[in-house]
């Protein structure tokens, strides 16, 4: 790679971005439906969070791999990243597709393992992608751009349920242990959507080659796979310091996104509209009042991605997500006084601010810090702080839920909020290699 990238024009990094609407798809069904589905198909409060943990062993072991291979591979015409977005983008199409016809509990549990990795074979490479191509004055912009998309593709995605059971009259309720039409026809469309998203940034964006591609072909074949993927894994031992920073900050972020996650559905069908039969209309009226809230959470990321560089700017990165992720902590607290449930509209909205930093922020600071070289490896290894607090939340999550908190799932998620705040106190103390 060429140390003094060329700027891209807004459309350019528009193309390079788009993709990870797709991707957003994806994600966003899973994060708004699975819970949903493993209650349908009978899972009790505790089981909940241990089937979840399909998704953060998943990416464990398949995110850190995909950067390694994404930095060692090139194809004249594919490029170094695409290849991995095509291929993620084609699994995950069908695995979406697949998901919400689970017959029964397992099943629903080993796609949810199949999905996510899909997924994070086209997801991880796009983190690298926006540090491979952008200079450093415009990476927080590039990550910024990625979080607009994210935002979109998530309040589409999470409405789905309600668009189809509203506008189009699709049935919202199932006999016991079968899932919903809207929310089976929410999969299939975010399906189509994966795919054509990603599937434009392939066609219209291109890649830089190595640039001494010599050197590049001898180190990619003096390299045994096996080696690299030892290597990897112990990367986590050779962070720079910045990335060690922000590793703890990555913690208690996604410790707390992954109670918010698990248990909004529980918290909103059973507290705040007080049913706990998946099969009663009330109960999915409820649960896609949920959706709709994560939506709107969605939709503030979405604006809220072009308002936090201004901030950053007038003050400091760090200091910017600082404030997004006091906010959002206070808006996972707030869901435990709102007195009517129109108003986790508000609570939501408040963490979709820090959503939008979530999903720019750590990546912008991080990438100034990094060799150019190992960007997709680094990148693989910083999202073991992804997937770390989620292991610890679903395993330790079932158990403080029902032998702490006496099975109310509103404290797990004020607990969350917690977590999101202490999150935003250690970001001070990031140092920010590209802070002028």
């Amino acid at each position: 790679m060429k140390n003094e990238k060329p700027r891209l024009s807004f459309w350019q990094i528009w193309n390079m971005s788009f993709g990870f609407m797709g991707i957003q798809f994806g994600f966003e069904l899973q994060n708004s439906n699975v819970s949903r589905i493993f209650e349908t198909l009978g899972a009790e409060k505790d089981a909940i969070p241990i089937l979840w943990l399909a998704a953060p062993a998943t990416g464990l072991l398949i995110q850190p791999i995909i950067g390694y291979l994404s930095d060692r591979t090139w194809h004249r015409r594919w490029g170094r990243r695409r290849p991995f977005f095509f291929v993620g983008a084609l699994l995950a199409s069908i695995s979406l597709i697949f998901m919400p016809n689970s017959p029964e509990l397992l099943i629903a549990g080993i796609m949810l393992w199949i999905m996510d990795a899909s997924i994070n074979v086209s997801m991880e490479p796009f983190r690298a992608y926006v540090g491979d191509m952008l200079p450093s004055e415009q990476r927080t912009t590039g990550f910024a751009m990625q979080s607009f998309f994210i935002g979109v593709g998530s309040v589409i995605a999470a409405m789905l349920p309600w668009i189809f059971a509203n506008w189009f009259g699709v049935a919202n309720t199932a006999p016991e242990g079968m899932i919903p039409p809207s929310v089976k026809w929410a999969f299939y469309l975010g399906a189509f959507a994966f795919f054509f998203c990603v599937m434009y940034t392939v066609l219209t964006s291109k890649e830089y080659p190595p640039e001494n591609m010599e050197a590049f072909e001898k180190e990619k074949a003096n390299t045994q796979f096996m080696d690299g993927v030892r290597e990897t894994f112990m990367g986590i031992f050779k962070m720079p310091k910045t990335m060690t920073q922000l590793a703890l900050v990555q913690f208690f972020t996604w410790f707390a996104l992954f109670c918010m996650w698990i248990y909004t559905n529980n918290a909103v069908t059973n507290y705040l509209y007080g049913t706990t039969d998946p099969t009663s209309a009330l109960y999915n009226e409820a649960a896609n009042w949920a959706n709709a809230c994560s939506s709107i959470r969605n939709l503030v990321a979405a604006f809220g991605a072009f308002l936090i560089p201004v901030l950053a700017r007038k003050t400091n990165r760090k200091t910017a997500h600082f404030v997004c992720l006091v906010i959002g902590g206070l808006g996972l607290l707030s869901i435990n006084f709102i007195p009517d449930p129109v108003y986790l509209a508000v609570s939501m909205g408040m963490v979709g601010i820090a959503w939008a930093s979530i999903l720019s922020m750590p990546y912008a600071m991080l990438a100034g810090a990094l060799p150019a070289g190992k960007m997709g490896y680094y990148m693989g290894v910083f999202n073991f702080f992804i997937v770390i607090p989620q292991l610890v939340a679903g395993a330790t999550l079932g158990f403080i839920t029902t032998q702490i908190f006496g099975g109310n799932t509103l404290y797990t998620i004020a607990m969350g909020g917690v977590s999101m705040i202490v999150a935003g106190l250690l970001c001070l103390i990031v140092k920010d290699a590209d802070d002028k």
